[in-house]
C-alpha cells in the first residue's frame, strides 16, 4: 500500500507539477525535458542514497520517515511553483542566448521538485528493504513465522515493482483527466501532500502494531516516543493541507511574463482545464486578452483583431460562394464569427481541444464574435483536430487553421505536411484553406520551415501580411485545393451589395475601408520564394522538427527582419490579383510596402 500511494503520488505530482512549470518557464519542448531530466536525477540520487542504508536495522522506520519528508518536500514544490518561483525578477527576453534560459529554467526546476523526487526515489529500495526482511505479508508464505520457506527475493520485487508501478499509472491518468480538471492545481497539490501522510501512517501504523523484531512490545518508551511524533506529524501534515497555496490567476494568465506584467490588467476568468489553463483579463484601455497557458492566445487589440478578422475574411472573399467552414481552434471565436457575416454560410463547426474556450472564454467576446456560441449554424466538436479530420467524412468550402504557437509542445502536429495532407481532401472543389503563422516569438528557422511546409502541399499558396506599425507580426497562408482567380472588382461588387453590408462593416472595423485594403494586404506567392526556401527540410509527423526550432526561438521578437528578408524575395514579383489597369500600379505600390503617391509612407499599411 504505501509503495502504491508513493508510485501514485509520484506520477500525479509529475502531471501537476508540469502543468503549473509550463507556465513559469514556457510550454517549450525544452521545458518538458528539463522537467524530466530533473526529475529522473532526484530519482536516481535518492534510490543511491537509500541504498546505502537499506542493510540497517528499522528499515521500515527509514521508509516512514522518507514518507513524511515527502510531506514536506511535495509542500515546498507547491509553494515555490505557485507563491515563489513565478515571482523572482526574470524577464525571459532579456536575454539573446538560449542557453542562458535553459540554465535558469534548470535551476528553477531543481529548486522546486529535486527534493521531492529524490524522496521518492528513496521509497522503492527501502520497500524493498521492508519485504525482504519478511515484515510484509507479500514475502509471508504461512502464518507460523517457524515454518516459514526462505524468501523468493524476486517475487517480492515483482509484486513491489507492480504495486509501485500501478499506483503510478493511476496517479497520472486520475490528476490529469480527473482532479485538475475538476478542482485544480491547488486541490490537486492538497491530494498529493495527503496521499504522502497516508503512506507514512500504513508505514508507521505498521511498525507500532508489531511489525519489525525491534518492535514495540520490547520498547515500550519507544513505542510511545514514536506514536506521539506519528500524531505530530500528522497534525502538522494536515495544517500543512489547509494551508497550501492556491495557483495565482495572473500566473495563468501571464505565465513566464508575470513579473513583468503583474498588474497589467485585471484578471475576469481564470480556470484549469484538462487540456489547458485559460485566463481573460482586463485592461484598462477596455481591451480583453484571452490567455492559454500563460500566453495571449487572441485579443480585441487592433493587431489581433485584423489577424483574425483576416483568417475569415480573405478565404470567403476569394471562394465564389462559401457555404461550410471548419474552424481549427476557437480562440476568441473572432474568426469562426467572422464567418456568419456571409449570407450564404449554413454551417460552421469549430474543432476546439479545450471545452473551456468556447463555453465561457468565447463569451466574453462575444461583440467581436457576433455571438457564437448562440448561433444555430455553429457546431462545436471537442476534440483533437487531427483526429477529427481523419475521421470525419464531411466536407468543407473553407477551412482555417489557427492553433497555438508552433513553440508550445505538441502544437506542431497542426503544422505538419501530413497534417495538411489530412486537409486538403477534406476540401470541396473550389475550396481553400487558411492557415496563421506568427512571425513574433519566432525566429527565421522555424518560419522557413512553416512556409515550407504548407507549401508543398499548396504549391499554388498565396502570403497574406498582417503588419504592425509598418513591420511585419504574423502572415496568412491561402492554399487553394484548385486554381482559383483573386479577382479585386468582383470581390468589391459583393462588398458593395446590400447582402455584404455587415461584411464591408466588419473589415471598416479592424481598418480595411474597402477590398482594396485587404487585398493591398498579399505579400506574394509560394512560387516567388522557391530559391529563399530551398533545401529547407519541412516539419513532418516523424521528427516534429517544428517545435525543436520554434523553442529556440520563443523568446524572440525579430518579425520586422523576418518580414523585410521574406519581401526582399517578393519584390519585382507581379501580384497574382486581378486589378483594374488604372488601379494596377498603385495596388502594386501597396503590397509591396512602398510610398504611396502622396508620399506618405505610413499610408502603404492599412
Amino acid at each position: 500500500m504505501a509503495i502504491a500511494l508513493s508510485g501514485c503520488s509520484a506520477l500525479g505530482a509529475e502531471v501537476v507539477w508540469t502543468r503549473l512549470l509550463s507556465l513559469t518557464l514556457g510550454g517549450t519542448v525544452y521545458t518538458f525535458s528539463i522537467i524530466l531530466a530533473v526529475f529522473l536525477a532526484g530519482l536516481g540520487v535518492g534510490s543511491a542514497a537509500a541504498a546505502a542504508v537499506t542493510g540497517r536495522p528499522a528499515p521500515r522506520l527509514h521508509l516512514a520517515w522518507v514518507q513524511v519528508f515527502l510531506v514536506a518536500a511535495i509542500g515546498w514544490a507547491h509553494y515555490q511553483l505557485t507563491a515563489s518561483i513565478p515571482y523572482w525578477p526574470i524577464e525571459p527576453t532579456l536575454t539573446r542566448s538560449v542557453w542562458d534560459k535553459f540554465q535558469l529554467d534548470l535551476l528553477r526546476s531543481f529548486w522546486a521538485i529535486f527534493p521531492a523526487a529524490c524522496a521518492w526515489g528513496a521509497s522503492f529500495p527501502l520497500a524493498l528493504a521492508v519485504a525482504l526482511r519478511g515484515g510484509s505479508p507479500v514475502t509471508r508464505t504461512t502464518k507460523d513465522p517457524a515454518a516459514a520457506a526462505p524468501i523468493d527475493s524476486g517475487r517480492v520485487v515483482g509484486v513491489v515493482y507492480a504495486m509501485n508501478t500501478l499506483g503510478a499509472i493511476s496517479g497520472s491518468l486520475v490528476f490529469s483527466l480527473g482532479v485538475i480538471p475538476l478542482w485544480g492545481t491547488q486541490r490537486a497539490g492538497q491530494m498529493l501532500v495527503a496521499m504522502a501522510l497516508a503512506a507514512a501512517m500504513v508505514v508507521w501504523g505498521r511498525r507500532l502494531v508489531g511489525g519489525e523484531p525491534e518492535g514495540p512490545e520490547r520498547r515500550p518508551l519507544t513505542w510511545l516516543a514514536e506514536t506521539a511524533t506519528a500524531a505530530v506529524v500528522a497534525v502538522l501534515a494536515v495544517s500543512l493541507i489547509v494551508k497550501l497555496p492556491h495557483t495565482p490567476a495572473e500566473l495563468i494568465a501571464y505565465g513566464r511574463f508575470l513579473p513583468r506584467d503583474l498588474g497589467w490588467g485585471e484578471v475576469v476568468y481564470a480556470a484549469e482545464g484538462a487540456n489547458a489553463s485559460v485566463a481573460v483579463t482586463l485592461l484598462e484601455s477596455g481591451t480583453r486578452n484571452f490567455h492559454v497557458s500563460g500566453k495571449i492566445e487572441a485579443s480585441s487589440e487592433p493587431q489581433d483583431m485584423r489577424l483574425q478578422r483576416m483568417l475569415g475574411h480573405i478565404p470567403a472573399l476569394v471562394h465564389p460562394d462559401p457555404r461550410t467552414v471548419l474552424v481549427v481552434g476557437c480562440g476568441a471565436g473572432v474568426t469562426a464569427g467572422t464567418f456568419l457575416l456571409y449570407p450564404h454560410i449554413e454551417r460552421v463547426v469549430v474543432c476546439e481541444i479545450e471545452p473551456l474556450v468556447p463555453k465561457v472564454v468565447a463569451r466574453y467576446f462575444a461583440g467581436e464574435n457576433y455571438h457564437l456560441i448562440d448561433d444555430p449554424r455553429v457546431h462545436f466538436v471537442y476534440d483533437d483536430a487531427r483526429h477529427y479530420i481523419l475521421t470525419t467524412q464531411e466536407k468543407f468550402d473553407i477551412i482555417t487553421s489557427d492553433p497555438i504557437h508552433p513553440w508550445v509542445k505538441g502544437a506542431a502536429s497542426l503544422y505538419t505536411q501530413e497534417y495538411f495532407q489530412l486537409c486538403r481532401p477534406r476540401l470541396n472543389p473550389g475550396g481553400v484553406m487558411t492557415q496563421w503563422v506568427p512571425l513574433y516569438e519566432s525566429d527565421l528557422p522555424a518560419v522557413k520551415s512553416e512556409l515550407a511546409t504548407f507549401f508543398s502541399v499548396f504549391p499554388e499558396a498565396t502570403i497574406w501580411s498582417n503588419d504592425f506599425l509598418g513591420a511585419g507580426y504574423d502572415v496568412v497562408l491561402l492554399g487553394m485545393r484548385d486554381p482559383t482567380t483573386i479577382d479585386l472588382n468582383a470581390i468589391e461588387q459583393k462588398l458593395a451589395s446590400p447582402a455584404y453590408r455587415p461584411v464591408a462593416d466588419s473589415l471598416a472595423e479592424v481598418g480595411f475601408g474597402s477590398g482594396f485594403e485587404l487585398l493591398a494586404t498579399y505579400a506574394g506567392e509560394a512560387t516567388h520564394l522557391t530559391t529563399w526556401l530551398a533545401g529547407v527540410p519541412l516539419n513532418r509527423d516523424l521528427d516534429l522538427r517544428l517545435q525543436y526550432l520554434a523553442g529556440l526561438g520563443a523568446t524572440y521578437h525579430r518579425e520586422e527582419m523576418i518580414f523585410r528578408e521574406m519581401l526582399d524575395q517578393l519584390d519585382n514579383h507581379e501580384p497574382r490579383v486581378v486589378v483594374a489597369a488604372e488601379r494596377r500600379a498603385e495596388f502594386i505600390r501597396r503590397v509591396r510596402r512602398e510610398s504611396s503617391a502622396s508620399g506618405d509612407p505610413g499610408a502603404a499599411v492599412p
